[in-house]
């Protein structure tokens, strides 16, 4: 595979947490302005965020969590020449998931859905971890 091909689902990963720090700042900039939080609340670190401007950064703060993993794991498995076809495709299905599971956060939080969408994530994650584990102890392809 490609450089260009494994790394397109890590560039658009990046791209949703850079969308998201952009649209939670909109969100607490906006609350301010109104003066629906006062700064002093914000200073002392007290969440005290409108829940418009708390989903907001909410659905930021998840891109730190499996996220992570996903990138660690798709620059091994470039170094480690271990991305196949399979691999970018699976990469391809966590990344519309977090996609997804953004978009759901942030407007209906749907918390049906928005687990369904995060667990679909996990077990596509944990398989591409398992399958590179795998290639790398038993060195397979």
């Amino acid at each position: 595979m490609s450089v260009e091909s494994i790394l397109a689902p890590l560039f658009v990963q990046v791209a949703l947490i850079f969308i998201l720090v952009f649209y939670m700042g909109s969100m607490r900039f906006g609350a301010l302005r109104r003066r629906e939080v006062r700064i002093g609340d914000i200073a002392l670190g007290q969440s005290n965020w409108p829940p418009y401007a708390a989903q907001a950064g909410n659905a930021y703060n998840n891109q730190f969590q499996m996220p992570l993993l996903f990138f660690v794991l798709v620059i091994l498995a470039y170094l480690f020449k271990k991305a196949d076809l399979i691999f970018v495709i699976m990469s391809w299905v966590f990344v519309v998931s977090r996609i997804l599971h953004a978009y759901v956060h942030v407007t209906s939080n749907n918390l049906r859905w928005r687990f369904t969408i995060f667990v679909v994530g996990v077990v596509v994650l944990m398989v591409m971890w398992i399958i590179f584990a795998l290639r790398i102890v038993l060195a397979l392809g």
